[in-house]
């Protein structure tokens, strides 16, 4: 894929986050932060997948993505409706450039993200198989762990029992942040499913994305804020610290 054709794919995801940026500002809204992100991912699949056209690998990769977004938009989008608000917003959600920063940034994500999936899509080389195959199956095993452990956290978020209190049921009794091995473990197999088809050149550039996800989610948006703001509410609380420190971070496994 040519350059130009990445600068295309990259307008469009930053085209969309603004015009829903826009919109949200307007209304002061955190209702399309979350869907617009996923939309742009299904969008950048879509248009590419089309502008390819057909073979059933290509058709694979176009699952993946949008069963991820189908997914994950879904679940987000009603857990603020249930929650009313997001709570990453409320210092900016009034500051014009503050927010759409954060909108512009969310756009360039997505692009980085799909660069792998661009350029396969785009590809002529034949995929192997046995790659392809294994890809998809990194991919499942973090989508299945994604899910199960967003919905084991809305579930105990939404019991108001539990008001007060970190989740340390089911998956997050082993791990503070399962969710992102999840999420990671999805972008890593999409890249290799499809890096068996990419050029010397196109190989390394599509790395940029399961590199971005990891960094982004173990180090800057992800989990550093959650954990700093664990500590501020439950910081001086005995029975955090001993759950903080016979957990893992990200990988769910016994102690």
């Amino acid at each position: 894929m040519l350059l130009r054709e990445l600068l295309i794919f990259l307008a469009l995801a930053l085209g969309l986050n603004i015009a829903m940026f826009l919109i949200a500002y307007r209304w002061q809204t955190d209702k399309l932060t979350d869907i617009s992100y996923a939309a742009t991912f299904a969008l950048l699949a879509l248009i590419s997948f089309v502008s390819a056209g057909f073979s059933l690998e290509r058709f694979i990769i176009l699952l993946l993505v949008l069963a991820w977004a189908v997914r994950l938009g879904g679940y987000l989008l009603i857990r603020i409706h249930t929650l009313g608000r997001d709570a990453r917003f409320d210092v900016i959600r009034q500051n014009f450039w503050a927010f759409g920063k954060f909108w512009l940034g969310q756009g360039l994500a997505v692009w980085v993200i799909m660069i792998p999936a661009l350029l396969f899509m785009a590809s002529q080389r034949p995929v192997k198989p046995l790659l392809l195959a294994l890809g998809v199956v990194i991919w499942l095993f973090g989508f299945v762990l994604e899910s199960a452990a967003d919905w084991q956290k809305f579930r105990f978020i939404i019991n108001p029992a539990n008001k007060g209190r970190w989740i340390d049921e089911g998956l997050w009794r082993l791990a503070r942040h399962p969710n992102y091995l999840g999420e990671m473990l999805m972008w890593i197999g999409v890249y290799g499913a499809v890096v068996s088809a990419l050029t010397v050149g196109g190989t390394i550039v599509a790395l940029a994305s399961p590199i971005f996800i990891i960094v982004l989610l173990c180090f800057v948006s992800g989990v550093p804020p959650l954990e700093k703001s664990a500590d501020q509410r439950w910081g001086k609380d005995a029975a955090y610290q001993s759950y903080k420190k016979r957990t893992r971070l990200i990988i769910p496994l016994p102690f």
